[in-house]
């Protein structure tokens, strides 16, 4: 049967990869340096790096997806976007 059901494109295996990418550095790096204690951040959450991911994963999904509804393609603006707020979320939250 294999995957010809799916509308697999180039970008979104990018995506996929690069989730499943981030998730292994994490395993990675929580493996070598072990413990990440909870942080109290700005929004008033204690998170650790497990939790910083997955905020700042789930906040870029919905960045692409606003620019998607409102601006279309091509999609470098919500990229740059959401790196800095990948940045905003590991530093201070």
């Amino acid at each position: 049967m294999g995957l010809s059901w799916m509308a697999w494109t180039w970008p979104t295996a990018a995506f996929f990869a690069f989730v499943f990418g981030s998730i292994a550095a994490m395993a990675v790096w929580e493996i070598r340096s072990p413990g990440g204690g909870p942080r109290h951040g700005i929004l008033g959450l204690d998170t650790t790096r497990g939790d910083r991911l997955f905020i700042t994963l789930l906040g870029s999904a919905y960045i692409f997806l606003a620019w998607l509804a409102f601006m279309g393609t091509p999609l470098w603006g919500p990229l740059v976007i959401s790196l800095v707020y990948a940045f905003a979320v590991f530093r201070w939250v």
